[in-house]
């Protein structure tokens, strides 16, 4: 079935294409097989059917508790050792690069043309660009945020990150994740997460010739990637049992193999170095497979998001999709925030989001339209902010006195082809050259608080 359209945006060919099969249910124990009987009656028999071999991808420890345990058993037509010697790779210079500087300031970039970072075509892989980070992968602690572009599908090419797990949000162009575990058909408004160690390739979703692998097109948008723990639902507290994500929505794949034997080249982000090694066949070769560890998808616009309904303005936590729990309750390692069409109707209230200094760090984007809250000439689709922890922040001048010149107090609705997003972290991010020096850096972001004159009257209420 294809993903839904809830913010009206229009897609790319009004013709139907053959979308994948999906399962739905966030962290369901799945079970799938491309050929009936390919699913053997226990994990690891010693003859499987149709001569497979049974490999498990363990994403959690084996002795982590029962409710927290990932894993999944695939069979697959050959296992994943048989992969020639790892050489490092030193070529994806943009995403090799260390994030070292430190500082406060707010920043702002602009969106960067899919021509760059290289001149002429380049994949996925070959267009993330490394932006911020803190932590250190080998201690499983941190995270790391890119953006991508990209004008050519990967071919006979894989990806993997040893070092966590990647929520990519696209901003421009449909994508078709191929994942050992099966095909996510992904466009913009959408997002997917691919888990630690699992193996993808990113390719273009051609509307007109959706069987292509080939096609070219244009894509642009923004990743992130934890070291530590993975993706959860929040917790809903006093909300109740209904919500915000609801579990239902989230789609994962069926199996789909390929038995190519031609010669593919599988690269490895591990311990933030990028390795590769030569592959003599597909490494989608999955002909079945059941557990609970595999890449999933969720449409943003199924989001069902929660506000006040008489005053004031709440906290942005109320629009979290997914979280990723640190140590400490309530500290989250990262949270996944949108900010999606919705009523606002609270009385007497200064609806834009607040002035804020806050203790964690956030970093924004704009996927469709405007954010309400910033000049949209200057932060539209493409673009990102940054505000280190404790960076003051809030409205710009501009949107804070037209809001205050709207006299009427009755409820409205923000624009169906408007949303925005946020990464939002416990852990002071450090900047990479490129976040630093690059031409797309809007260097006079700071000045678009300027107009914020004092008016106190002390006489005056």
């Amino acid at each position: 079935m294809p993903p839904t359209n809830h913010f009206n945006m229009p897609r790319a060919s009004t013709r139907r294409p053959p979308w994948p099969v999906y399962q739905f249910g966030f962290g369901n124990e799945f079970t799938s097989e491309a050929i009936q009987g390919a699913l053997p009656p226990h994990n690891n028999p010693k003859r499987c059917p149709y001569g497979l071999y049974a490999e498990q991808i363990s994403g959690t420890a084996f002795t982590m508790p029962r409710h927290k345990n990932r894993r999944t058993w695939t069979y697959r037509i050959r296992p994943s050792a048989a992969q020639e010697n790892v050489f490092p790779d030193t070529q994806l210079a943009t995403l090799l690069t260390e994030p070292d500087h430190v500082t406060p300031e707010r920043l702002r970039w602009g969106p960067i043309p899919v021509t760059n970072p290289q001149e002429g075509p380049h994949t996925f892989v070959e267009g993330l660009i490394t932006i911020a980070g803190a932590g250190d992968p080998a201690d499983r602690n941190g995270l790391a945020i890119y953006t991508y572009t990209a004008n050519k599908s990967m071919i006979n090419c894989c990806f993997s990150s040893s070092d966590g797990d990647m929520l990519i949000v696209p901003e421009k162009g449909t994508f078709r994740f191929q994942t050992e575990l099966g095909d996510l058909v992904v466009p913009p408004g959408h997002i997917v997460v691919i888990p630690r160690g699992i193996r993808f390739a990113v390719k273009f979703f051609d509307q007109e010739s959706p069987g292509s692998t080939i096609y070219d097109g244009a894509a642009r948008g923004y990743v992130l990637e934890v070291y530590s723990g993975s993706f959860e639902l929040p917790n809903l507290g006093p909300i109740g049992a209904n919500g915000l994500a609801n579990p239902r929505d989230f789609r994962y794949p069926t199996a789909s193999f390929d038995d190519k034997t031609v010669e593919y080249l599988s690269i490895t982000k591990y311990q933030g170095g990028i390795f590769k090694c030569r592959l003599f066949s597909s490494p989608f070769d999955v002909v079945a497979w059941h557990g609970n560890y595999a890449p999933f998808a969720y449409d943003l616009s199924l989001f069902c998001p929660m506000n006040s309904v008489r005053f004031d303005h709440p906290d942005p936590s109320i629009f979290t999709v997914l979280t990723v729990p640190g140590p400490i309750e309530g500290l989250a390692v990262a949270d996944f925030v949108i900010f999606p069409p919705r009523w606002s109707s609270q009385e007497n209230t200064f609806r834009l989001p607040y002035f804020h200094r806050n203790c964690m760090s956030e970093y924004m984007g704009v996927i469709f339209g405007a954010y309400e809250a910033k000049d949209s000439q200057r932060f539209g689709p493409g673009c990102s902010t940054l505000h280190a922890a404790m960076a003051p922040h809030g409205p710009d001048a501009a949107s804070f006195k037209r809001y205050m010149r709207s006299l009427a107090d009755t409820p409205t609705r923000s624009s169906s082809n408007e949303l925005a997003f946020m990464f939002e972290t416990s852990k002071m991010l450090k900047l990479t050259d490129f976040a630093m020096t690059t031409e797309y850096r809007d260097t006079s972001y700071p000045s678009c608080w300027n107009g914020l004159e004092g008016k106190f009257e002390p006489n005056m209420r």
